[in-house]
């Protein structure tokens, strides 16, 4: 099992948290992550173009059902090869990443990202940022080219994204499109700098 500090400091200047690989038998502990979250505004996306628009929603945490229906879908990412990191500070998971593992689209050069989430508390102070950062760097290594991501259309989440050079995807995957149809489709291109 990999694991590896990553650095954020509390106000006296000491780091408080590392980033490791999860087993399956801790999958159950990504629903203690605090997803709580207002949502004002939403993108959509009209004639090939993202577009804010209001929208209100107060996420008290996970949605009623979100872990019964999504535990097997991770459970069996994880039995086909998908890797899972988590944020810890201590024994409290903080934040979570699922990386996929078969390739996909038509030249079957990408990597979906199929579930970045940090703790209410957490968030906006480079943990999210550190875990699509290990994200990329697996995937480069597992030769992909691209990061495929099914984004929340909240604007948080898809700034987020943006913000770490993500762009509108090029390709739309079918099957992840039809499986969330409200999400904005991004793709990140890997660095060649990164290991493949």
């Amino acid at each position: 099992m990999q694991s590896r500090d990553w650095e954020l400091f509390n106000g006296e200047g000491n780091a408080k948290m590392i980033i490791r690989e999860l087993e399956r038998r801790e999958i159950e502990h990504v629903w203690k992550i605090d997803r709580s979250e207002v949502i004002d505004r939403v993108y959509c996306l009209r004639d090939g173009k993202l577009v804010l628009q209001p929208e209100h929603y107060d996420m008290k945490g996970w949605p009623p059902g979100e872990p019964e229906h999504y535990t097997p879908i991770l459970c069996n990412c994880f039995d086909r090869g998908g890797t899972f990191w988590g944020a810890f500070e201590g024994a409290e998971m903080i934040g979570v990443a699922v990386l996929e593992s078969q390739l996909i689209g038509k030249d079957k050069n990408q990597l979906q990202l199929k579930f970045l989430h940090v703790s209410r508390s957490y968030r906006k102070q480079g943990l999210g940022k550190a875990l699509f950062e290990t994200s990329v760097k697996k995937a480069g290594e597992q030769g992909a080219k691209k990061l495929y991501i099914s984004a929340t259309p909240s604007q948080n989440t898809v700034d987020f994204y943006l913000s770490l050079g993500c762009v509108l995807a090029q390709e739309l995957d079918p099957e992840l499109f039809e499986l969330e149809p409200e999400d904005i489709h991004l793709e990140y291109s890997i660095p060649l700098h990164v290991e493949r």
